[in-house]
């Protein structure tokens, strides 16, 4: 004879028939914000004020909302990555969150290891060395209308076209007027140590020797930085 299939006794509110213990699961309502963990997450640093907050401490005078949920007024945005550290034990926190507002809920919450944690990345935040930027070192060159073409199309190393500019007429060959113009060229470089120092020695290897008007061009500027 098949027997009866057997019932669980448990409630919703984690009560076992005959025996009685507290919720496993906890509503919190962060700065409006609902939550939804454990009390095994909640006490994972025995000493916190979530902890204690869980556990009733009758030195913590908690109101609950209308849903039951621990009313915390703290910034909610803040809460999450406090919450996941007690979940899993890891630091994680999106870019657009500064590590100085985790380290005040840590310190407000009483989460001894997540402080250490959090001090230890802003230390390394700001001992970093910072990255080596991209500048822009800039050149005017001076050449008649003849070559406007060659130069642009010859240019090696690195330089880039960027304006050109027209001075009018400046000198005649034979019976003719030429046009002369000012081209502005660029060249990014890094600005870590030594890359200035390479890129201001080599820059005059552009590509623009084989004519004769190319060597009458005159390098009028040379400047580092944003246009």
């Amino acid at each position: 004879m098949a027997s009866s299939p057997r019932t669980d006794d448990r409630s919703i509110n984690g009560e076992v028939s005959g025996h009685s213990r507290p919720r496993e699961w906890i509503r919190l309502n962060v700065g409006g914000t609902h939550f939804l963990t454990t009390r095994t997450t909640l006490c994972r640093d025995p000493s916190s004020f979530l902890c204690r907050l869980v556990q009733e401490d009758p030195e913590l005078h908690t109101d609950k909302d209308e849903t039951g949920a621990y009313l915390i007024d703290r910034d909610p945005t803040y809460f999450g990555p406090v919450l996941n550290y007690l979940r899993h034990g890891k630091l994680v926190m999106n870019k657009d969150l500064a590590e100085e507002g985790i380290l005040e809920e840590a310190e407000f919450y009483n989460i001894t290891e997540l402080i250490r944690l959090v001090k230890e990345r802003i230390s390394q935040r700001d001992n970093r060395p910072p990255k080596a930027g991209k500048k822009h070192m800039y050149r005017v060159l001076q050449c008649h209308e003849n070559e406007v073409a060659q130069l642009v199309s010859t240019m090696s190393d690195g330089w880039k076209f960027e304006q050109l500019i027209n001075i009018g007429s400046q000198y005649s060959y034979g019976s003719e007027d030429h046009t002369e113009f000012l081209c502005v060229v660029s060249r990014e470089y890094s600005s870590s140590s030594g890359s200035h120092q390479c890129a201001t020695d080599r820059s005059d290897h552009i590509d623009i020797h084989n004519s004769k008007d190319c060597r009458k061009l005159n390098f009028m500027y040379n400047l580092s930085g944003s246009p």
